[in-house]
């Protein structure tokens, strides 16, 4: 098992859940966070610190589309181990629908 970074993280980007990573499985986007499956110990500390509520187990129905594009950016996006400040507009993006729409493969700056 693994924990799965999904669509509200879009936007939001809080950081708060790197800080608590044991094993810095977090990688950057330039909108949102991912985890790599294969590093994630499952150890559950990331998934209460989300205040986007954006990390899920992967036990959770619906979540293939997510854990694959988490597979798949880990692989190419920086790693974050350090909490940076969330952008100016999180808040204002927290809990909207559809932001799976405004996902951006782009890569993020890492540590």
């Amino acid at each position: 098992m693994t924990y799965v970074v999904v669509e509200n993280c879009i936007k939001c980007k809080y950081m708060d859940c790197v800080e608590v990573c044991p094993v810095d499985c977090f990688y950057e986007g330039e909108n949102m966070l991912v985890i790599h499956p294969d590093e994630c110990i499952d150890c559950g500390v990331c998934e209460p610190e989300c205040p986007a509520e954006a990390i899920k187990p992967d036990t959770e129905s619906g979540l293939e589309k997510w854990l694959g594009i988490n597979a798949e950016y880990a692989k190419s996006w920086p790693n974050i181990s350090v909490k940076k400040e969330a952008p100016g507009d999180s808040k204002e993006w927290d809990g909207k629908p559809g932001k799976a729409e405004l996902f951006s493969p782009v890569a993020g700056t890492g540590d």
